[in-house]
């Protein structure tokens, strides 16, 4: 095989987190989405840590090659140098922005005279009592930080001139982090940690205090399932998620200007000599920066009020307007209510007699899940694919598990061999002895929270010919097998269904580019994903761009696919989307010689996807909706104003803003204004 180069994942993703982290500098981002994103860097990076980090050190000895630096060690490079701009954001843009509205963010400083009565107060009254101290002594290893919790280690020294050791746990999950306070002329912002360090001698009356330290500690989030029995499932997910916050130590984060004699005692005291330590900002878990206590609507983003995409009388029955015309839905530009009036008119239509859907990540207080325990209640034959391995969903699909399971609902439960992250559902109905079968396939979770922020598209439909396959898919998933035998080859025609034809089909696609440019005709591909790993379809792509084909990427997040390299991809070209909705919605738009075929779908170009999870691709046949959705990808592409392009070397290139065009607002202009065909 033909010796290509690819990216290293986890330094792409990075690459990404540092995108992310540039929108909080950007001068047309409001103050408080600032802030915003800030958060989102920290809560990315603690993720970074728990999943991805552990991975790294495991294989840092094989990475170190002839003189070059591991992946592992270009990662901590890459961390640190973020970090730091990080704090330059923070310290030479936020805080003046702030101060600019009259508020001053107590930021490593001393607490003011004139807001003491009310810190000292509120300490008394609601920190202290939940506060928790633990001495470590000199031969004490048996205190345990918990997974990205917040400690202080204060150094005591007694009356009698001896030091100790204690460690504080700063009760953030039982009280607020931030507070916003005032005197009769400013506005003040402090830290829940700052509280404390300020009321340490009403904790430790008689000792003095040598020095108090913010400290945490991130541990690996691996959980090991083996195969179980559908009834031992939720048992053996249930005992994992007790042992999570107790993996290895990835890392040791602390404040700087530790004395070097500290660091090694709390290190001692709390078994951290395998973990990587950090030495960060004073202030940690920062994600908590999306709980900022300080609201005004000049300093944020303008609403969007969403669309209503469903141009069909109110009076008709749900199921005989998508009988009559596929609905399409474009979050969170358009409402979600259809979706939810999808499930809920299946609970409630006495015409319906079975329900089948896959959930993996769904809302803390899911109306689906509500309108498919209504409709088990109902009487109608309820059946769905729930997804215990859902990583950091896991507890609330367990909660949800049992839920439906006593409403009468039959659960599915994957095997530990692969993941179920299809999107999809079917309801069967039937009217005057004929049964009729209804759809919904999506590029992204049945999550009505999320919808409010994440791009993805929506189908309803009653495609016979597609519905049918999905009757199928779902009753290969009941059988609940490890992986597909030759007795399970389903022959999809319509759908694209991992593990069974999803990358053969898209292999095909890609070749009949490479044909076509062969014979000199145009050949154009644009791809839209929020991932790309897996390297034979990234061979295929290098394959294609040699043989002339022109490839368009949008690729948010990890891709391992170096663009421009002559010989390899020249033709081929990468851009990432960072605005204020997350994209993520997946397209793959193919030129077939001027009769273009456009798939969504589930499925990122992941080896997770491609060999480990059940994922389902699905055809776009209506033609005003593959009109209205190749004009979101055209302007994608255009963006000037939140689009980058990724190089060579896995830097984000801002593009020259000639056109001004912001994506995501011209989308969101284009869908309010109506459909393409009722515009023109």
């Amino acid at each position: 095989m033909e010796e290509f180069l690819y990216f290293n994942r986890d330094l792409s993703w990075l690459s990404f987190n540092e995108r992310v982290l540039s929108e909080a500098e950007s001068a047309d981002v409001p103050l408080l989405e600032k802030i915003k994103f800030l958060s989102i860097y920290s809560s990315n990076l603690d993720e970074f840590y728990r999943v991805r980090m552990p991975v790294l050190m495991a294989i840092e000895n094989a990475d170190d090659i002839d003189g070059l630096d591991s992946a592992y060690t270009q990662a901590n490079k890459c961390i640190d140098l973020q970090q730091q701009h990080y704090g330059e954001i923070l310290e030479g843009i936020i805080l003046p922005g702030l101060e600019a509205q009259n508020i001053d963010w107590i930021y490593k400083e001393e607490i003011p005279a004139s807001i003491e009565k009310q810190v000292t107060q509120l300490f008394i009254y609601k920190v202290e009592p939940v506060l928790q101290k633990v001495t470590i002594a000199a031969n004490n290893r048996e205190f345990f930080a918990e997974n990205n919790k917040l400690y202080q280690g204060v150094v005591l020294q007694d009356p009698t001139g001896n030091e100790r050791l204690e460690i504080l746990t700063i009760p953030s999950d039982q009280v607020p982090r931030l507070y916003l306070m005032e005197d009769d002329i400013h506005k003040y912002i402090v830290f829940l940690d700052d509280i404390i360090k300020h009321n340490l001698k009403q904790v430790f009356p008689g000792d003095k205090v040598i020095g108090a330290y913010n400290i945490k500690v991130t541990r690996d989030a691996e959980m090991l399932i083996e195969d179980e029995v559908d009834e031992d499932i939720v048992t053996a997910m249930e005992k994992e998620l007790l042992k999570r916050d107790f993996g290895a130590a990835t890392r040791f984060l602390c404040e700087p200007n530790v004395p070097l004699r500290h660091l090694y005692t709390m290190m001692y005291a709390l078994n951290l000599s395998q973990a990587s330590v950090v030495i960060g900002g004073v202030y940690h878990n920062l994600r908590d920066l999306a709980d900022f206590p300080f609201q005004d609507p000049a300093q944020e983003y303008p609403k969007w009020p969403a669309a209503d995409p469903v141009p069909f009388p109110a009076s008709a029955s749900f199921f005989e307007q998508i009988s009559n015309k596929d609905i399409l839905i474009n979050t969170p530009y358009d409402s979600y209510a259809p979706v939810l009036q999808f499930f809920e008119e299946a609970a409630t239509d006495a015409q319906v007699t079975e329900v089948y859907c896959t959930l993996y990540r769904v809302a803390s207080q899911s109306k689906v899940i509500q309108s498919l325990i209504k409709a088990a209640k109902n009487g109608k034959k309820v059946s769905v694919m729930l997804e215990l391995k859902a990583r950091f969903d896991e507890a609330n699909n367990i909660r949800w598990s049992s839920k439906l399971k006593a409403a009468g609902v039959k659960i599915i439960y994957s095997s530990s061999a692969f993941k179920v992250h299809a999107k999809v559902a079917l309801v069967k109905r039937k009217v005057e002895g004929t049964t009729s079968a209804y759809g919904l396939f999506s590029t992204g979770n049945l999550n009505e929270t999320t919808a409010r922020f994440y791009t993805d598209h929506i189908v309803l439909t009653a495609s016979e010919p597609m519905l049918k396959e999905l009757e199928r898919l779902f009753g290969f998933l009941g059988k609940k097998k490890k992986k597909p035998a030759l007795e399970d080859r389903i022959p999809f025609q319509h759908l694209l269904v991992a593990q069974f034809n999803l990358q053969s089909r898209f292999l095909e696609l890609l070749d009949r580019e490479i044909v076509n440019a062969g014979k000199g005709l145009p050949a154009h591909i644009t791809i839209k994903l929020n991932n790309l790993e897996e390297k034979i379809l990234i061979n295929k792509l290098y394959e294609a761009s040699n043989a002339g084909v022109i490839i368009n990427l949008i690729v948010r997040s990890i891709c391992c696919l170096v663009p421009g390299v002559p010989g390899q991809s020249e033709n081929i070209t990468v851009k990432r989307i960072v605005d204020r909705y997350l994209e993520h919605g997946r397209l793959f738009l193919f030129h077939n010689n001027g009769n273009e075929e456009l798939f969504m779908g589930s499925a990122d170009w992941m080896n997770r996807n491609i060999y480990s999870r059940i994922e389902v691709c699905f055809p776009v046949y209506d033609q005003q909706h593959k009109a209205e959705l190749k004009e979101i990808l055209k302007i994608q592409w255009e963006d000037t104003v939140k689009a980058v392009e990724l190089n060579s070397d896995l830097k984000n290139i801002r593009l020259k803003n000639d056109n001004g065009i912001r994506s995501q607002e011209e989308i969101y202009k284009l869908l309010t204004a109506g459909s393409l065909a009722e515009k023109q």
